[in-house]
C-alpha cells in the first residue's frame, strides 16, 4: 500500500487553536510556517519571545483542557487570526497588536489553581514547539487507529496536535524510522525522536473536556509516545495526498 499524506495542521498560537491546511511550504532548518509562532505566557513565565522557551512557560492544554476546543484560521498576508470555541463568540485579532483582547477572550479557560495568562509573545527566531530541536511532528493514522481500537471508541486526530499525518504504513512503524529520512512531496524530513505525551491528550478537541484515558491506553503498548519529532532537511511543498517515501 502506498503511504500518503492525509493531514496537515498548524497551531498559530501554541495550545490556542488548530488550523487544517491543504498544503504547506517547508523550509530547511525551520519550523512549519506560523506553527506555534505565538504563545501565551503565564504569570510565572520568564519567556519574552527573544528565544525558544520550554513549554512550562506557557498556558497549555495540559493544564487548561478547555483550550483544546479552539480552532483557528490565519490570514498570513495581514497576520489576522480568527479563533472559534463552542463557549465563546468568534474573535478576530492581529496577535502582535491585540494581545489584551485575546487575553480577555481567554478569561476563564485556565483553572484558578493554575498560573494565569498575562501576555502574548511572538517567537523572534522560531516557533515555540515542545522540543528545541524537533521542528514539527509526524503522525501515523494506523497508530491512531490502534489507540482507538484499544480504548474502544473513535478519537479525533486533532487530539494529538500533530503537524503532518500519513496513512498506509503499519501501526507504530514511525517509531522504527528514528534516525532516518523520509520524503513527503517536495520536502525531506529527518526523524529525530519519539514524542512522549501528557495530559493534553485527554482533552476532547470538540468540547475541551477531558473524556479519554489516553496515557493509560498508551501504557498498554509499553510506552507513552505518539508521533515522532522531525527536522526539515530539504525544503519543499507538502500537500494532501502526496506520496511518502522512506529514504
Amino acid at each position: 500500500m502506498t503511504v500518503r499524506v492525509t493531514g496537515i495542521f498548524r497551531h498559530p498560537i501554541k495550545s490556542h487553536g488548530r488550523e487544517a491546511l491543504a498544503s504547506v511550504a517547508l523550509l530547511a532548518g525551520q519550523t512549519m510556517p506560523y506553527d506555534r509562532l505565538w504563545a501565551v505566557a503565564h504569570e510565572v513565565s520568564e519567556a519574552d519571545g527573544s528565544a525558544w522557551a520550554a513549554c512550562r512557560n506557557f498556558t497549555r492544554v495540559a493544564g487548561s483542557p478547555a483550550l483544546a476546543a479552539i480552532s483557528a484560521e490565519l490570514d498570513e498576508a495581514s497576520e489576522t487570526l480568527t479563533l472559534h470555541h463552542p463557549a465563546r463568540a468568534d474573535l478576530t485579532v492581529r496577535p502582535d497588536q491585540d494581545g489584551a483582547r485575546l487575553l480577555a477572550w481567554l478569561d476563564g479557560f485556565t483553572p484558578q489553581n493554575r498560573p494565569q495568562p498575562v501576555r502574548l509573545v511572538r517567537g523572534a527566531t522560531r516557533g515555540f514547539t515542545d522540543s528545541e530541536h524537533g521542528h514539527l511532528t509526524l503522525c501515523n493514522r494506523a497508530s491512531h487507529r490502534a489507540v482507538e481500537e484499544k480504548i474502544g471508541h473513535p478519537l479525533a486526530i486533532e487530539r494529538w496536535r500533530g503537524n503532518l499525518w500519513i496513512d498506509g504504513a503499519p501501526a507504530w512503524a514511525e517509531n522504527d524510522w528514528i534516525g532516518r529520512e523520509v520524503r513527503l512531496g517536495g520536502a525531506v524530513l529527518k526523524l529525530l525522536a519519539r514524542t512522549t505525551r501528557c495530559l493534553a491528550t485527554h482533552a476532547n478537541p470538540e468540547t475541551g473536556e477531558r473524556d479519554a484515558q489516553i496515557l493509560p491506553t498508551l501504557d498498554s503498548f509499553g510506552h507513552r509516545d505518539f508521533s515522532v519529532k522531525a527536522e526539515v532537511v530539504q525544503g519543499g511543498t507538502v500537500a494532501l495526498d502526496d506520496t511518502v517515501e522512506l529514504l
